[in-house]
């Protein structure tokens, strides 16, 4: 099974070594899903938006191409490619304001695109295999207030309003909350207990 893994942080997901005003547990998570993946037999691929320069913003020549069907840059259409021949697809990135950071939402406009990897006329995906989407995050916000009291908007975002009207129906979104707050031995544990 080939999984695209699809990181956002702006340390890289190299930052996963306890290396002061360059560590992100986001990064330490990735580390371990990709190895909990490849333990399983899947292949992956690691998309590291930052690592890779991926530039988020649509210009007007970039819509104009999104508008014909075309892929707005060399770089967009190998991220299509690969994500075309994914069975399972893993979005990872901290929430920023309730929502994704400018890498993911960029992501999504400039790379899932009409006409490339969705149908313009009926929204129906071109992703023949129908992959699994997972979205793993980590946020400051009380998981509950998230949830509760914002509406988890991420979620609405990216699977009602994206992956569904597209017809991906496989969806699952781990979170883990307050990260920053949380002792060293409380992300171990975390880690430990983490599976995908």
């Amino acid at each position: 099974m080939k999984t695209v893994l699809i990181f956002d942080h702006p340390y890289t997901a190299t930052a996963s070594q306890n290396v002061p005003h360059n560590r992100s547990f986001l990064a330490v998570l990735c580390q371990q899903v990709m190895a909990q993946l490849t333990q399983a037999g899947d292949t992956v691929d690691l998309i590291d938006l930052h690592a890779d320069g991926f530039n988020p913003v649509m210009s007007a020549a970039d819509l104009t191409n999104w508008r014909r069907g075309r892929p707005v840059d060399d770089q967009v259409a190998d991220y299509q490619q690969r994500l075309l021949a994914a069975d399972r697809i893993i979005f990872m990135f901290p929430i920023w304001w309730e929502v994704m950071p400018a890498m993911t939402k960029g992501f999504l406009d400039r790379v899932y695109a009409k006409g490339q990897l969705y149908q313009a006329d009926s929204m129906r995906t071109k992703l023949t295999k129908h992959p699994r989407i997972d979205v793993i995050t980590t946020m400051s916000t009380p998981g509950w207030v998230y949830r509760w009291v914002f509406g988890a908007p991420v979620i609405k975002s990216l699977f009602r309003g994206t992956f569904l009207k597209t017809r991906l129906w496989q969806f699952k979104w781990h979170n883990i909350a307050q990260v920053e707050k949380k002792s060293l031995a409380q992300r171990e544990q975390l880690l430990r207990r983490f599976k995908i």
